[in-house]
């Protein structure tokens, strides 16, 4: 199997709300929008892409209809810091405040209108035990 494209959706009553929030805090532009799902596009890079989905729409199998929960979205980016200073400025909740960690990130959480996670990431080095444990490919360079 070749996979071509690869984008998380997220399942909501709040279509429109939630694309919003991503276009307004995440840098993203609609590429397609209806009142039941619509496809974002990250501004800077096309191929990172979030589309958002009515849960309860008929192309969801009846067993699957509903809203995200258990979602985790990571957005790694060059200045962790500048972000999370602007989504507190913004009001966004801050769910876990900006801090390093010993596996190699520098990060903060908070979350869309939905409840959904969003970790805000910046790869800083890990700590020689976490570094044990990369694949040699996966650690930066130096490391």
């Amino acid at each position: 199997m070749k996979v071509t494209s690869y984008y998380p959706v997220i399942m909501t009553e709040r279509v429109a709300e939630t694309a919003a929030f991503y276009i307004e805090h995440f840098g993203f532009q609609e590429n397609f929008a209806s009142d039941w799902y619509v496809h974002l596009q990250s501004a800077e890079d096309s191929g990172i892409n979030l589309a958002i989905l009515d849960g309860q729409h008929e192309t969801i199998p009846a067993q699957g209809r509903g809203r995200v929960t258990g979602l985790l979205l990571n957005f790694e980016v060059e200045d962790v810091d500048t972000v999370y200073d602007r989504i507190r400025g913004a009001g966004l909740p801050i769910l876990l405040a900006i801090r390093d960690e010993d596996f190699g990130q520098r990060h903060f959480i908070t979350s869309d209108p939905n409840g959904v996670l969003i970790d805000i990431i910046k790869p800083i080095p890990p700590s020689a035990e976490f570094a044990a444990l990369y694949a040699e490919s996966a650690l930066p360079p130096g490391q």
